[in-house]
């Protein structure tokens, strides 16, 4: 595998992404890296004098109802209030519905970045407009951001049966620093395959991520965040981490000596445009269908909102 290094980024995105790469080392639960990554897409353009800029967090997005996560930034730093107000704009030929919906602010452990989520109705692909605007005491301003929708991506979607991958587990390998570049793994996470844990009839959630290698922007602890879940609801669900790399013990540091995992391939996920390593979690139910996906972090409120609505009613 090719090792992808930095892209040249314009000036006024430097402060932004220094301001992220500095909180790396703490907010993705791994040790620092000097690993070369691709920097993900700069911040967008202000509109106006406020300085307010978009990093979005998903940018694999099809026609249909999607989650929408993005960051917002200012000169000075993070933006953290409660709630923002987002109006979907699709710049295409033709009319198209626009809706106005609420993006709620999730803070991410440790409390140093969050994301802002919210659902918007796709009904078309083509590019499309985010228009935001923030009304909080300390700030006010807009933003915007620009998405494109695809009639239907590689990566499975909501509703849709995924690949039943044969992932590695503790059962097939000799040590569990063969199957994650996490520095404290959960053995739980590594005990069953996709094409098991779908014919248990249990709802299954699975992470692609490698912990090791969290460097962007919207990477964070992952892995973490599916052993608190698992936590919470032991023997209800089967939860899995694959790691996105085949040998992760013989890395050691260096992405030149790294191959591709099968599954992440299978899944779609490595074939994405400008894709490096960011995770992606999905929430299967009890027949094997997507019933919810994140690309980038989701936080323990979206992964346990998510697993609720597919769990047995008591």
């Amino acid at each position: 595998m090719a090792v992808r290094f930095i892209r040249p980024i314009a000036r006024n995105s430097i402060a932004v992404l220094i301001f992220f790469v500095a909180t790396l080392a703490v907010a993705c639960g791994g040790a620092a890296t000097t690993v070369p990554t691709e920097v993900p897409a700069a911040a967008s353009p202000a509109v106006d004098g406020s300085g307010l800029k978009t990093i979005v967090v998903t940018k694999e997005l099809e026609v249909g109802k999607q989650r929408v996560a993005f960051m917002l930034t200012s000169p000075k730093a993070l933006i953290k209030v409660p709630e923002v107000q987002v109006t979907s704009v699709f710049l295409g030929e033709g009319k198209a519905v626009s809706e106005t919906k609420s993006a709620g602010f999730h803070l991410w452990p440790y409390g140093v970045r969050g994301s802002y989520v919210t659902e918007i109705n796709f009904d078309r692909p083509g590019p499309w407009r985010l228009d935001v605007v923030v009304e909080g005491e300390d700030v006010q301003g807009k933003a915007e951001a620009i998405l494109n929708v695809s009639e239907g991506g590689g990566v499975p979607n909501i509703g849709s049966i995924p690949p039943l991958s044969r992932n590695k587990t503790l059962q097939s390998v000799e040590s569990i620093e063969k199957l994650t570049t996490d520095y404290a793994p959960d053995p739980d996470l590594y005990q069953i395959t996709v094409e098991d844990a779908v014919a248990t009839g249990k709802p299954t959630v699975v992470v692609f991520a490698s912990p090791a290698f969290c460097t962007s922007p919207t990477c964070g602890p992952q892995t973490a965040t599916l052993s608190e879940l698992k936590s919470g609801h032991v023997g209800e669900a089967n939860f899995i981490h694959v790691e996105i790399y085949e040998t992760p013990d013989e890395i050691q540091g260096d992405l030149t000596r790294a191959t591709l995992s099968q599954p992440i391939q299978d899944w779609g996920i490595s074939g994405l445009p400008d894709w490096f390593n960011e995770s992606w979690t999905f929430v299967l139910d009890s027949d094997g269908r997507v019933s919810q996906r994140f690309e980038g972090f989701a936080t323990l409120e979206e992964l346990e909102s998510a697993l609720r609505s597919v769990l047995p009613r008591s």
